[in-house]
């Protein structure tokens, strides 16, 4: 049976804190997972650069990018299909919808070490954002593959991770 919406269900969000498992982790991912590339706190010319490594290995594999910011080839926040958003609220997730956003990642559903001190949303709450306004949302903040198993019953696409898929 195909999936109603063209997009992955497992979504791997990077950031500098990954280090030296990033690749690794990337050449892992199954075929049709996702990768949001964030980075943001690495220089521009080193960013890019790790962001040209990494659609290199999307494209081999068959993985999905998406960057936050508009780099060179980036798909996404750049403007082109699939334009992802984040979602912490009801607002934000009809105000990204109005922007065009084609999936939202609803977040922190759990506690997570990315936003520490954070309130999760909880998995009542964050069912409740952007249901009907996106053609997928998908579960983000401290999911695991035994959270998503819980969590897809509510509605949700698809999950994201770091630690989750970076260990």
């Amino acid at each position: 049976m195909r999936d109603r919406y063209p997009f992955p269900r497992r979504w791997l969000m990077t950031d500098e804190r990954i280090g030296d498992r990033l690749l690794p982790t990337i050449r892992r991912l199954p075929p049709g997972s996702g990768i949001v590339f964030r980075h943001l706190a690495t220089p521009r010319a080193e960013r890019l650069a790790l962001f040209r490594r990494i659609r290199r290995i999307a494209v081999a594999r068959r993985l999905t990018l998406v960057s936050i910011d508009a780099l060179a080839g980036s798909r996404g926040h750049g403007g082109k299909r699939p334009f992802t958003a984040p979602a912490h609220d009801a607002r934000e997730a009809a105000t990204m919808r109005r922007a065009g956003a084609e999936i939202l990642f609803v977040s922190p559903i759990h506690a997570t070490r990315t936003h520490p001190g954070a309130t999760p949303l909880g998995i009542r709450r964050a069912a409740a954002i952007g249901r009907e306004r996106v053609r997928a949302r998908i579960a983000l903040g401290g999911m695991t593959e035994r959270n998503w198993r819980t969590i897809r019953q509510h509605g949700f696409y698809g999950w994201a991770a770091i630690d989750a898929l970076t260990r």
